[in-house]
């Protein structure tokens, strides 16, 4: 789940995104591993200006460095890019924040979208950072994998041709594994939660303050776990599952995101220029059917690529993120249904082709030069951390055994988002499992009360998993329901951003089961 931020950041690969598999068995350490890490958390942190255009000149650049295994930490290690607004009134340390994905880098968020966070510098240095395999830490790529699963399951996948899927997905593991260097083997929340404690000491803080949005919310969760007594005042927007597999995961989003749509079709058949008219029902049927025509004759693109149902199918999921972003898919969807013009789909799904080469890996773990990220990062490290997460591994016998079972419950999720969602059954096929220590341990944390953002609206993480999270997590957990749309609240409701900066700054929670009212205000 890609917070608000980043609903334009997944380059070129919309369908890719969601079929690509990272490879390599992560290694895991729990906080309550034995090898000496002093060296590590006696680490202060050189600021200086952050260098390259567009930067913000008030941002400050540093980096931490960690453990690459943290059971063997004398056996390699990686630099993690890190940023900060410095605070403007009297500090009381650092706010660390997590923009979500799994795989958003962290720094040119906050380079981008700082002026969202400038209330917080009232009392905190803001400060965010590119977790390992992501960004300029140690970046992970599939190169060409994501083509070869994307070819073998465009339009979805079913009982025919799921072993050919699977051979792909497969291929695309070793693609994954050749371009990703050894991080690979050691990436996941597990291990990036322990890396934000090395940064709670480098920044010079007793207990770590954080606010993450999305996948975020996941790492602060496992945080609170592995450090209770290093909590400070947490705050989970948008908050994410802890205990549903990527299979079901899957039906989630197509069920939340086909809800997001019916929303959007109903507020564009109020516009006389609505491509689809002005009957909800029959403009709802007019999707469906422009999907599967587009996915039957796709048609050319500016990029030389052809563009297909599944590709609208990825920029109407980027787009209905945010209820913002709907006069431009309105727009951007009679350009195509007139002219058969893409490009403004393209750009909302932020498409662009992937390069043909891409850079190779740096293998000592330092940073990467921001040009040298890989553009299929943000994709490569969303699989490659959600895999790490997850424990589950169907057999290609059960998947061919359970495939049109699975297809028809997604299709009932959805029948525009349900066949794009499928191919998450066949992520992860063919890896070690993951780590079972979400599942199994992120429960009944003992820390300070932490504040829980969940948006009726949501598209990405409904607000179910808002209240079984909070339930999960214990007496800790304070729910503040936003009544409004779109992932997350804290960027769209006023009211939300208020009650989040008032917690954070002051101490000051919300009842448990407050409401913020859908318009932003009070």
């Amino acid at each position: 789940m890609l917070s608000a931020h980043q609903r334009c950041a997944v380059a070129g690969a919309a369908t890719a995104t969601l079929a690509l598999l990272a490879a390599g068995l992560p290694t895991v350490a729990t906080a309550a591993d034995g090898p000496d890490l002093s060296r590590f958390y006696r680490q202060k942190i050189k600021w200086s200006a952050c260098e390259g255009d567009g930067m913000p000149k008030d941002l400050q650049c540093g980096r931490v460095t960690v453990p690459l295994d943290y059971a063997k930490p004398g056996e390699g290690t990686l630099d993690l890019a890190m940023a900060r607004y410095r605070a403007t009134g009297k500090s009381r340390g650092s706010v660390l924040l997590n923009f979500g994905g799994p795989g958003g880098a962290g720094v040119p968020e906050l380079a981008a979208g700082g002026k969202d966070f400038m209330g917080l510098t009232n009392g905190y240095d803001v400060v965010t950072f590119d977790p390992r395999g992501v960004g300029r830490s140690s970046p992970v790529s599939c190169g060409e994998g994501a083509d070869e699963v994307s070819g073998a399951t465009d339009g979805g996948v079913d009982s025919v041709d799921v072993q050919a899927s699977l051979k792909a997905v497969k291929k695309a593991a070793d693609e994954c594994a050749k371009h990703s260097g050894p991080v690979l083997r050691h990436i996941g929340t597990v291990n990036a939660s322990r890396d934000m404690d090395v940064m709670r000491q480098a920044l010079g803080d007793k207990k770590l303050n954080y606010l993450g949005f999305s996948y975020g919310t996941r790492l602060g969760a496992v945080y609170a776990t592995q450090f209770p007594k290093k909590a400070g005042r947490l705050v989970l927007d948008g908050v994410d599952t802890l205990t549903e597999s990527l299979a079901e995961q899957g039906v989630a989003s197509a069920e939340g995101q086909q809800t997001a749509l019916e929303d959007f079709i109903t507020w564009c058949a109020k516009d006389m220029t609505c491509p689809f008219g002005q009957d909800p029902r029959s403009a709802r049927q007019q999707v469906v059917q422009l999907v599967d025509s587009l996915d039957e004759e796709p048609v050319p693109s500016d990029f030389g690529q052809q563009f297909s149902g599944q590709d609208l199918v990825g920029a109407m999921s980027q787009a209905l993120y945010s209820q913002a972003m709907w006069p431009s898919l309105e727009q951007a969807l009679n350009a195509l249904v007139q002219d058969g013009d893409t490009r403004g789909l393209m750009q909302l799904s932020g498409g662009a082709a992937l390069p043909d080469t891409p850079a190779t890996p740096r293998r000592n773990g330092g940073l990467v030069a921001p040009e040298d990220v890989p553009l299929d990062n943000l994709p490569a490290a969303l699989m490659a951390i959600n895999c790490a997460d997850d424990p589950d591994r169907p057999t290609a016998g059960q998947v061919t055994k359970d495939i049109d079972k699975l297809r028809a419950a997604y299709k009932e999720a959805s029948p525009v988002f349900g066949p794009y969602r499928l191919t998450q059954v066949l992520m992860c096929y063919g890896r070690p499992k993951g780590t079972d220590y979400i599942r199994d341990e992120v429960r009944d944390v003992h820390t300070p009360k932490m504040l829980l953002v969940g948006t009726r609206g949501d598209p990405a993480t409904p607000y179910r998993w808002t209240l079984e999270t909070a339930k999960r997590l214990g007496s800790s957990a304070v729910v503040l329901d936003n009544e409004g749309e779109g992932h997350t609240g804290y960027e769209s409701s006023k009211c939300v951003h208020r009650k989040v900066d008032d917690f954070l700054l002051y101490g000051s929670l919300p009842d448990s089961g407050s409401s913020c009212g859908p318009d932003s205000g009070d």
